[in-house]
């Protein structure tokens, strides 16, 4: 039962790590204009050699750049969570029942990086300046389609699972 914990518990984390990576690294979008250096494009910059602020993202034209943005948080934030409510719930539930908190959490941080990972694939060309349209998904919005069914399978890891000796 150790080592079955112990895979979950690195399951868990390995989703987690690759939430906070896809969240924060600056390859959502990639353009690599021809005689130009490559465009790096994430939720909140657009760097090349320098970086500057997504083209309206503050403004309520890009609600849906907001929605992705707090989505992705929202399920990072979520599997941390969850990760420390199974660790308290290790040591609290008693024997025989199940992470059934746990679980819901988890299930709510899946569908948090589904909503954010479809609003993008569905409104990316709206909020980008015509210049990088050009181009191709990154490594961060992969890992961002990655980590969706990694949460969904660990938050129905976390239902089958039983507290046992």
């Amino acid at each position: 039962m150790l080592i079955v914990l112990a895979f979950i518990i690195l399951f868990h984390l390995a989703t987690a790590i690759l939430l906070f990576v896809s969240t924060i690294h600056n390859a959502w979008w990639v353009v690599s204009p021809t005689g130009r250096e490559v465009i790096y494009t994430d939720l909140w910059y657009s760097c090349n050699s320098t970086c500057y602020p997504v083209v309206n993202s503050h403004s309520s034209d890009a609600g849906y750049l907001q929605a992705v943005q707090a989505s992705m948080v929202l399920a990072t934030i979520l599997c941390c969570i969850s990760l420390f409510v199974f660790i308290l719930q290790l040591f609290r539930i008693k024997q025989g029942e199940r992470f059934i908190f746990t679980a819901i959490i988890q299930l709510l941080g899946s569908l948090c990086v589904m909503i954010a990972a479809s609003i993008y694939t569905a409104e990316r060309e709206t909020f980008q300046v015509p210049s990088l349209h050009e181009g191709s998904y990154g490594s961060s919005f992969i890992l961002a389609w990655i980590s969706f069914p990694m949460t969904l399978i660990s938050g129905v890891m976390y239902f089958i699972l039983r507290k046992r000796k």
